[in-house]
């Protein structure tokens, strides 16, 4: 009987994309729920996501009791923290049943060994945002930031978000780090000779290269304007598609 194949989604944003996505999202969740082995969300689930002492942000109750369901059903869900969710914590973990991840690793993924990585911060320039996202991960910043009334800290969250001026088309910005990025995972691919696979996100631009024969450079884009994925299965190319359900 052959392996059922991995299925793997980034950038869905959820809080700034439509109620059409949010659906089209939770359709998508059922059907690779329905094939999957595994399921993985490379970073930003959330467009802002932290579980304050006493609360957690309100409005995807539908998607986490889908995710909840999947673990149910003994589809193992892994979520990479992404620069708008990184503060994930015990309730994704113990109340929802997923696995959650805040650093790049390599996993095996339906047989290709993949480093796994959301990309925020990874490759060269940028160097406001590596600032930047030293000081958001610290550990007495986020201390601090759990004493902000929850409505707060959701609205102070919210105005910095930028993600909803990527809304109709990608910026200069994303395709300059788009390109900084595959640059990026060509050179993890060359350096480490065991792994087949680099997958990243964040950029919102879907991308596949066979950088050599069986190993490839992916980034499986986002769900705020191409709904894209990537399936993998043992014995066959990885595939990156758009969901049109």
């Amino acid at each position: 009987m052959p392996l059922r194949p991995v299925y793997l989604a980034s950038d869905i944003h959820l809080g700034v994309v439509s109620a059409d996505t949010e659906e089209a999202f939770l359709r998508w969740l059922d059907h690779a729920g329905a094939r999957a082995s595994e399921l993985v969300i490379n970073g930003d689930l959330f467009d802002f996501w932290f579980e304050f002492r006493s609360a957690v942000p309100r409005g995807h109750a539908r998607v986490l009791g889908a995710l909840a369901r999947l673990v149910e059903a003994g589809v193992p869900v892994t979520l990479m923290g992404g620069n708008h969710d990184w503060w994930g914590g015990s309730f994704l973990t113990d109340e929802i049943g997923v696995t959650f991840l805040r650093e790049p690793t390599v996993l095996d993924l339906a047989g290709f060994r993949t480093f796994l990585a959301h990309g925020d911060g990874l490759g060269a320039g940028d160097l406001g945002y590596r600032i930047l996202r030293k000081v958001l991960r610290n550990r007495l910043v986020r201390w601090s930031f759990g004493w902000f009334p929850p409505d707060a800290g959701t609205a102070v969250a919210r105005r910095v978000s930028r993600t909803e001026h990527h809304m109709t088309a990608p910026s200069g910005h994303q395709r300059t780090r788009s390109a900084v990025l595959a640059e990026w995972g060509r050179g993890k691919l060359s350096a480490d000779p065991a792994l087949d696979l680099v997958v990243l996100g964040h950029t919102h631009l879907p991308v596949f290269e066979e950088v050599e024969p069986g190993r490839y450079y992916v980034n499986a884009g986002d769900w705020v304007t191409h709904r894209s994925y990537l399936v993998l299965e043992e014995g066959r190319a990885p595939r990156l598609l758009e969901w049109e359900g």
